[in-house]
């Protein structure tokens, strides 16, 4: 069962469904109207596979009905979206199997241990960057993989050497790590850099890398979190290639100018001309976005003595926006705006 049929949950379900599993997979209307008509189809390059035998439906209710019993829960909600699944799910906590969340930001492991229990929680992550063209019909922009960690690393639910090798077996190769925060935080750091910031100014990441006031901006984000992390004794881990335990050092210490340079290889080589997450969910008036679970987490997990003003400012002016407390007019195109907004939280 996977419970948000977003790009990221319809593209676990194809995988999994093309792998030979029986999915079934927890969307809106259209998702399921679509997948029920023409399946569900997984585009990468010039390949295209269609998985026909998805099962759609809108609710959970409609799936617990529709099936005697679930060995899996996927979750891929958006991380505000968690305590209202979690609401949803209440009725059938007795024929809910163990549960593996793909969410983005920290914190959502906690909030689903707390109700189910650690033993029956797993944290995961992906790094595979995917698109929605079309209900039911995903692009994958270049193979990733899958990250995942037991909540509890002594639970039986959890097999995770045999999860890895089903999402193995499905194209999606997965690592398995023994600290699920370590995991989630390192996976904050991916998410967090050009993001809200791109949100806030209306700009592409790439726009953002290039300017340095902005790209010092990002590297003073991942300062904080790199100082709030150490506070906390949470380590990073290598996670989609990219080897933070050793970059993150280099980060900390090396001079804006150089670490800006990195950093926008990085960005251009990537998600350069792609509008980031809480872009999209801004611009599309959703009235809210993941940034607590990101910039926002940061802060709020901060010790006494770790200042956090870049991640406050970002945090604080994207929620402004989100709410419709301030018009977005006032802050698209305007860098300076927030440079000297950070300068003041700064003091």
């Amino acid at each position: 069962m996977i419970i948000g049929a977003g790009a990221i949950g319809c593209l676990v379900g194809a995988r999994l469904a093309l792998a030979g599993q029986q999915i079934t997979l927890i969307g809106r209307p259209a998702l399921v109207e679509a997948v029920q008509a023409h399946g569900l189809t997984l585009r990468m390059g010039t390949e295209t596979q269609t998985a026909p035998a998805v099962n759609a439906v809108p609710s959970v209710a409609a799936a617990f009905d529709a099936a005697a019993a679930f060995d899996l829960a996927i979750l891929t909600v958006k991380a505000y979206d968690t305590a209202a699944v979690m609401a949803e799910l209440a009725p059938w906590r007795s024929r809910l199997p163990p549960l593996l969340t793909l969410q983005n930001g920290v914190g959502n492991e906690e909030r689903l241990a707390a109700i189910l229990g650690a033993n029956r929680v797993m944290a995961g992550a992906i790094t595979t960057p995917v698109t929605v063209t079309a209900p039911g019909v995903i692009e994958v922009i270049r193979r990733g993989r899958v990250a995942l960690a037991a909540v509890n690393p002594k639970a039986p639910a959890f097999p995770a050497l045999s999860l890895a090798a089903m999402f193995a077996a499905a194209g999606l190769p997965a690592g398995v790590y023994d600290d699920y925060r370590a995991l989630k935080w390192t996976k904050l750091l991916m998410n967090q850099l050009a993001n809200a910031t791109c949100a806030i100014l209306g700009w592409t990441p790439s726009q953002v890398m290039a300017d340095p006031r902005l790209a010092d901006l990002e590297i003073d984000a991942w300062r904080e979190t790199l100082a709030v992390m150490a506070a906390q004794r949470i380590r990073t881990v290598t996670l989609g290639g990219y080897p933070f335990p050793w970059f993150a050092p280099l980060i900390r210490t090396l001079p804006h100018a150089v670490i800006r340079r990195a950093l926008g290889r990085l960005v251009a080589g990537g998600r350069g001309s792609k509008a980031p997450s809480l872009y999209l969910d801004l611009e599309a008036g959703k009235g809210r976005t993941e940034v607590p679970f990101l910039n926002g987490a940061v802060v709020t997990a901060a010790r006494p003595g770790v200042k956090t003003p870049v991640n406050r400012v970002l945090t604080e002016t994207l929620q402004a926006l989100s709410r419709g407390d301030t018009p977005w007019a006032e802050w698209r195109d305007q860098p300076e705006r927030l440079w000297q907004k950070v300068q003041a939280a700064r003091r």
